[in-house]
């Protein structure tokens, strides 16, 4: 036998024997035939923080803040009443206060007519210092971060014609110092926020009232300070909102609502996109009582600021002259109108065809 010859015979053995070797056989680039599939182990959740799946604090960018309001607001200033409707809540009614055709509402009140008091504005008291104004609102209940969700407002009429052209809207969660971030302001461009016409109801209309946002919570906005709201800063601020002068003048008319019900401003003045049989009545003597599609809404007249009003401003707030001769100052003393507190109409109602202004404090004729 040739030595090449049993060169190759000594090779084909050796290989041979190592593929019946145990420890050999288990390497998967040895094996003939593929392995069957691994069992599939669920997979554990890991702790580790750096984990690229994890939420991050990127979807709230900080606002970077230039100026903020004062802690303390002066405690004086001007006071806008409004009807408290905490006494006849137990019988399920709104005593008056309610006058839909002038976009007066004082409907504290779910469509049941269960009675909200942190719905129920009783004053807004503006005062101001250099750089702000300060909107204090005392409403009836203490719990501006009611579960249904309250939305506070303050209007802004810059040429007092009657209709809004700016809305300062704050939603919850509230907290007891002041923030931005759940504060928007809306502005009216195209003149439809009190529909056809400021002082009477024109539904049903088709407008789309505060259309457009200047101001979402700071964080973005050219100017992250412009409008600012805390809960509970005093007595008589159940909500306190601070917003800048130099954004919003200081020739306005102003007024202010809260609203747990539709909470659109795009759909305001309320009055002009419900007929007053949609919306229904918070008052028992009034002929659409109860309330139906429009509920869960107060607010208020609103006052001149800036300038001396005529008295036949829509939306003025009721106003009565002082008199002309002060004991002991010897002669008439000439004195402007004053606020008054909402007054009440006369005994046994308005009458037929006639309904009560709680602007003018008077009974007006109803316009069909």
């Amino acid at each position: 036998m040739s030595k090449k010859l049993f060169f190759l015979i000594n090779v084909i053995l050796t290989v041979s024997m190592a593929c019946n070797l145990p420890f050999l056989s288990s390497s998967p680039s040895l094996q003939a035939s593929p392995a069957p599939n691994p069992a599939i182990i669920p997979a554990v959740p890991t702790t580790d923080n750096s984990s690229t799946t994890l939420p991050t604090s990127t979807n709230t960018p900080a606002v970077l803040h230039v100026i903020k309001p004062s802690d303390i607001a002066s405690a004086s200033g001007t006071l806008i009443y409004d009807v408290d409707s905490s006494g006849t809540a137990p019988e399920k009614r709104a005593p008056y206060g309610d006058s839909y055709n002038i976009n007066r509402f004082e409907r504290p009140f779910l469509q049941d007519m269960t009675y909200v008091s942190d719905i129920d504005i009783v004053t807004a008291m503006v005062s101001q210092d250099d750089n702000w104004f300060y909107v204090s609102i005392k409403l009836v209940g203490n719990d501006p971060n009611n579960s249904l969700g309250i939305n506070y407002g303050v209007e802004l009429d810059t040429n007092h014609d009657g209709f809004g052209d700016y809305i300062i809207w704050a939603h919850p969660p509230y907290t007891t110092v002041w923030d931005t971030v759940n504060v928007d302001i809306f502005a009216d461009k195209n003149h439809d926020t009190a529909g056809l016409s400021p002082e009477k109801s024109d539904a049903p209309f088709k407008g789309d009232g505060y259309e457009t946002q200047i101001f979402h919570g700071g964080a973005g906005d050219a100017d992250p300070d412009m409008a600012w709201v805390r809960m509970n800063a005093g007595p008589n601020a159940t909500i306190q909102f601070a917003f800048k002068k130099s954004w919003s003048g200081t020739v306005f008319m102003l007024g202010v609502l809260s609203d747990a019900g539709l909470k659109d401003v795009t759909k305001l003045d309320y009055v002009d996109r419900f007929t007053e049989e949609q919306a229904g009545s918070p008052v028992k003597d009034k002929k659409y009582y109860p309330l139906k599609a429009l509920f869960a809404v107060d607010n208020t007249c609103q006052e001149a600021f800036g300038f001396k009003p005529t008295g036949e401003e829509p939306k003025l707030c009721p106003r009565e002259p002082a008199p002309t001769n002060q004991p002991g100052h010897g002669g008439p003393t000439p004195v402007g109108p004053t606020l008054v507190p909402p007054c009440q109409p006369p005994p046994g109602g308005c009458g037929l065809h006639h309904v009560w202004n709680p602007i003018f404090c008077r009974c007006d004729e109803v316009l069909y």
